[in-house]
């Protein structure tokens, strides 16, 4: 097989560059990639055919994971009655900027308000407690993928919109210790293993501070991203409730003493922002750069010109290849400039290209190019197969080792605020929670760094954030 060559040839920018301005080259990948357009009401989107294959591939994945750890689907309305909401105090408190709030239905005021979901712990648990009676009836476990609206007073694409779509847990157990572990569970077992194992994204696994923690939650374990401007991006998150919404909603159950008790609850989510953090950690100045393991096309075979048996050979491979599992698709378009079709390929991040006319194919070979890498490599007809697999295994570990890369490259001990801050303009912060406490975690927030979350000195997730020796991360964060 001839050596590898890695692409040097140099064309104007269809992209701001990264280091120029970072928010205008998302902005670009966005458009040009064709994921999103922005809504009609500020603050909504559009997910295109080319985004929402991407969605579709993180659901497919999450929610197998979410199956596998026992939690069943179901749904639940979009509009929540006021009064749900005002039961939890803490939580319409912590929500209560961003509701959507409806006054008129049907042409008339209606007799009370109701709120357009920002989620949805407060339904469920009034259906948590009709469906609990029992201590046979635990664990509850219930996952529903949905849209939600919080109203966003600065939006942005996939990170910050005032619509968007996730899947919200929400668990209801016999006690604390079986909520935790469950919480846990997910923590690791659904969200860990596929951020990192799927979307090759090194995550920071912790726990947030009572600052930090969600509104209405006793824990929350959030799983922290660094993005390729040393930002960091939150994940995904796991709450225990403790039994909060127990108490408001009454999720009663009788013991096998046949003693009346309080249930413990967990509630626990992952979102389409997840596909802002893909973009914004593997992307480059080319555009988007898929995990093989996400791509919802990881293989285009893209016939360069026609003739001579061009379109039969392509087919073969196309049928070969999807034999073998790969998710190919064949590109016949001819009539559409080679080079179009090339940068669009590169635009949308599809890692692997099969490029063949009918010069490579009376050499018998295709020429094999990889988006992650960025190479060119002649391979013979015969050696396909076996080449993009390896090539897809390949890439989807490089992706992960460039990100852990730009993440230890830009974290830093700190050990004072001043540190801190200068830290956290190029990347994080790693500094002794009992150092900075609570006092030092509010002088931070004055200047827009935030402690994303606190771990044990071996990475752990601590229990409290009165453990000795926890470590925290600080950063500017989306």
């Amino acid at each position: 097989m001839a050596a590898t060559s890695t692409k040097s040839a140099k064309r104007a920018p269809i992209l701001t560059p990264q280091v120029e301005d970072f928010p205008r080259w998302y902005q670009d990948v966005i458009a040009k990639a064709e994921l999103a357009d922005n809504g009609p009401v500020r603050g909504t989107m559009v997910i295109r055919p080319t985004g929402y294959a991407i969605w579709e591939r993180m659901v497919s994945e999450v929610d197998a994971r979410i199956k596998g750890a026992g939690a069943k689907n179901a749904y639940f309305p979009l509009f929540i009655p006021e009064n749900y909401l005002t039961r939890e105090a803490e939580h319409v408190e912590g929500f209560s900027p961003e509701l959507a709030v409806v006054t008129h239905g049907g042409g008339k005021k209606l007799e009370e308000p109701v709120v357009v979901r920002p989620t949805s712990e407060t339904v469920i648990g009034e259906f948590m407690a009709k469906w609990t009676q029992s201590y046979r009836d635990l664990p509850l476990l219930l996952n529903q993928w949905a849209n939600v609206v919080r109203w966003e007073m600065r939006p942005r694409v996939f990170l910050r919109t005032s619509e968007f779509l996730w899947q919200e847990g929400h668990t209801a157990h016999v006690s604390e210790a079986d909520a935790r572990a469950y919480a846990r569970k997910i923590l690791h077992e659904v969200y860990q293993d596929f951020i990192v194992g799927v979307l090759a994204i090194p995550v920071i696994v912790g726990r947030k501070t009572v600052r930090e923690r969600f509104a209405g939650a006793t824990h929350t374990y959030p799983l922290e991203g660094m993005m390729r401007d040393g930002k960091a991006l939150q994940m995904g998150t796991s709450h225990e409730l403790g039994q909060n919404f127990a108490k408001a909603f009454d999720i009663n159950y009788l013991s096998e003493h046949g003693s009346q008790e309080r249930a413990w609850t967990t509630s626990w989510g992952v979102s389409s922002r997840m596909i802002g953090g893909l973009i914004m950690t593997h992307g480059d100045d080319n555009g988007l750069r898929l995990p093989p393991k996400l791509a919802p096309v990881q293989a285009l075979i893209t016939v360069v010109k026609d003739g001579d048996g061009v379109l039969d050979a392509a087919k073969k491979i196309y049928d070969e290849l999807l034999a073998s599992g790969v998710r190919v698709e064949l590109d016949t378009r001819t009539d559409i400039p080679f080079g179009r079709r090339a940068v669009d390929a590169e635009l949308k991040g599809i890692p692997l290209r099969i490029e063949l006319g009918p010069r490579d194919l009376a050499e018998g070979n295709v020429v094999l190019v990889r988006r992650i890498p960025g190479t060119k490599t002649p391979v013979t007809l015969g050696a396909i197969e076996p080449q993009v697999a390896q090539a897809l295994v390949e890439d989807q570990q490089r992706l992960y080792d460039e990100a852990l890369e730009n993440r230890q490259r830009r974290t830093v001990d700190v050990h004072t605020i001043d540190e801190a801050v200068e830290a956290a303009a190029q990347g994080w912060g790693r500094m002794s929670w009992t150092d900075l406490g609570t006092a030092g975690e509010a002088k931070l927030a004055e200047q827009g760094v935030s402690v994303r979350c606190l771990t044990r000195a071996d990475g752990s997730v601590p229990d409290s954030e009165e453990e000795p020796d926890l470590i925290a991360y600080v950063a500017r964060a989306y």
